[in-house]
């Protein structure tokens, strides 16, 4: 497993040699990681990656190679059936006819109800229609289906139908270092262009050189600041969920703002601006930034632009409480409008092609508080997104 994790180090692109893994045996065969996959995991890090722009690449990689293994000891010996394959068994499989026959609780008898089997539920359910469990068409559990339901203890989305989601979910930052594919956006990105001459006088100012040396009669060399792009841009970038599909054209677009702008500041959010934003996705329930802080620090000249596939449960948009992950005491309408009235050169970014917007109700309501100032995230969509900062 060790050299398949080499290997796939290399993959990813990130550069790792032969001395250094063999470092790293030298490390394990000293018991320096004590043998558990938290220490192993920070001494592999330590010898093999030189460069903090690779931390998030090696950390996609570590956690795809050693997935659910707790002791390096695990990672060699032989297993027995996967537990995800017994899982897959229990799961209920549904005809469309038998999903229509479902209906939906709403929004409050939803919580109410929950509350409820909380109080009288004693032991395990699985494959039932009430009960909190798996594999069934209750709506609270796992690993079955229901059209609007809370999941409690599932590694990931299946049906996209919760409306809340009971569990502690990790998000990784978007790499800012990604070249392919950044050039093209680069160039539409140059539509917002707004230069000034600011900071030290240290480039060469040919014209005022010639002509205080013609009226002096002497070489005197006139200096001036350079010239920069003075435009200031607050990157808003939703992760988790349903990006995890985009995040390489997420990351292709936050690399070229990062090279294309000097004032650009990044903060993180799911799927609808809230109370809370955040700039690293690992720190985000311990070091989350109020978002009125951000609309206090940065002055409204500042251009906001949203990046997200505005694909959620309504309830997120326009309900308290609506917060997939947490109970928000305002509606993510709310904040959003705050942010557009702070900031009221602002875009909105969705990566997904604009001819399957009309298919999904929130990208509609989220098109109608932007007031239509959503562009298809694409070469075309930039251009035009530019364009509209601009004016």
């Amino acid at each position: 497993m060790l050299l398949h994790f080499f290997t796939a180090l290399r993959d990813a692109k990130i550069p790792v040699t032969l001395r250094e893994h063999l470092t790293l045996l030298e490390a394990l065969d000293r018991d320096l990681a004590d043998k558990r996959v938290e220490e192993f995991y920070l001494l592999a890090r330590t010898a093999l990656v030189k460069d903090e722009r690779h931390l998030d690449r090696f950390d996609r990689v570590f956690g795809t190679v050693f997935q659910g293994i707790e002791t390096l000891g695990e990672a060699a010996e032989p297993t027995a059936i996967p537990e995800e394959w017994l899982r897959k068994l229990a799961e209920k499989y549904l005809t469309d006819a038998e999903k229509d026959e479902l209906k939906a609780l709403g929004w409050d008898k939803l919580f109410e109800t929950l509350k409820q089997r909380l109080a009288e539920q004693k032991e395990r359910h699985q494959g039932g229609n009430k009960w909190i469990g798996t594999g069934g068409t209750s709506p609270f559990g796992a690993y079955g289906y229901n059209p609007e339901g809370i999941r409690i203890g599932q590694d990931g989305n299946r049906n996209f139908r919760a409306v809340k989601v009971w569990d502690k979910r990790e998000f990784r930052d978007l790499d800012d270092g990604v070249e392919l594919g950044t050039r093209n956006m680069r160039v539409a990105l140059r539509r917002l262009r707004r230069f000034a001459r600011t900071g030290a006088a240290d480039e060469l100012d040919l014209d005022g050189t010639i002509r205080e040396t013609a009226s002096k009669g002497y070489l005197d060399v006139k200096l001036r600041p350079e010239r920069r792009n003075a435009v200031k841009v607050l990157l808003f970038l939703d992760v988790g969920g349903s990006m995890d599909w985009h995040v390489a054209l997420a990351e292709e677009l936050f690399s070229a703002a990062r090279a294309e702008f000097k004032y650009v500041e990044h903060f993180y959010f799911h799927n609808c601006p809230y109370e809370r934003v955040w700039k690293e996705n690992r720190r985000r329930h311990d070091e989350a930034i109020p978002l009125l802080d951000v609309l206090r620090t940065y002055p409204p000249d500042y251009r906001a632009v949203f990046v997200g596939d505005a694909s959620m449960s309504p309830y997120e948009i326009a309900m308290q409480g609506g917060s997939v992950e947490h109970w928000n005491e305002e509606p993510g309408q709310v904040w959003l409008e705050r942010v557009l009235e702070r900031f009221p050169k602002s875009v909105w970014l969705n990566p997904v092609p604009a001819e399957h917007w009309a298919y999904t109700q929130s990208i509609g309501m989220i098109r109608r508080i932007v007031s239509d100032r959503m562009f298809p995230l694409n070469i075309e969509g930039i251009d035009g997104a530019m364009r509209a900062l601009v004016r």
